[in-house]
């Protein structure tokens, strides 16, 4: 099922701090994945990484990439999402904080996101008209 727009039914998958994965190439063509943190925000997916993560390296070389979101309890959702990334810069740690806030609560995530710790990241942006989603609730016994 397509995503656009998106359907009620996903919502609480992809607005609770679901398991997700981030795959990528490197410079050698290897597909490479990667656990983490995102969130659905107006026509993008976004994950934020560190300045200093390999996952934007690989990215600046080739920017092809899919995200997969998923439950692994009933009734086994999933989005995934594949396309070219947009790369943005993080002002002020502001979708850090979100982002963290919703898998570690609002004041773990203002711990994680705390700009003392480390300088504003980047956010990697993925379209949601590339997402695809599957549910087996009426596959299961």
């Amino acid at each position: 099922m397509k995503l656009a727009p998106l359907d009620p039914s996903l919502r609480s998958l992809l607005t609770s701090a679901s398991p997700a994965t981030l795959a990528l190439y490197r410079e050698d063509g290897l597909a490479i994945t990667s656990p983490v943190w995102f969130r659905l925000e107006g026509d993008w997916f976004e994950i934020v990484v560190a300045a200093s993560d390999r996952k934007l390296d690989h990215l600046r070389g080739d920017p092809r990439c899919s995200l997969l979101v998923f439950e692994a309890v009933r009734p086994f959702r999933g989005v995934q999402v594949t396309g070219e990334a947009t790369i943005v810069p993080d002002d002020g740690a502001k979708t850090r904080l979100a982002i963290a806030s919703a898998y570690l609560g609002p004041e773990g995530g203002r711990a994680y996101a705390d700009l003392s710790r480390r300088p504003p990241g980047f956010v990697i942006r993925l379209p949601v008209a590339g997402a695809k989603a599957w549910d087996l609730s009426d596959k299961l016994p």
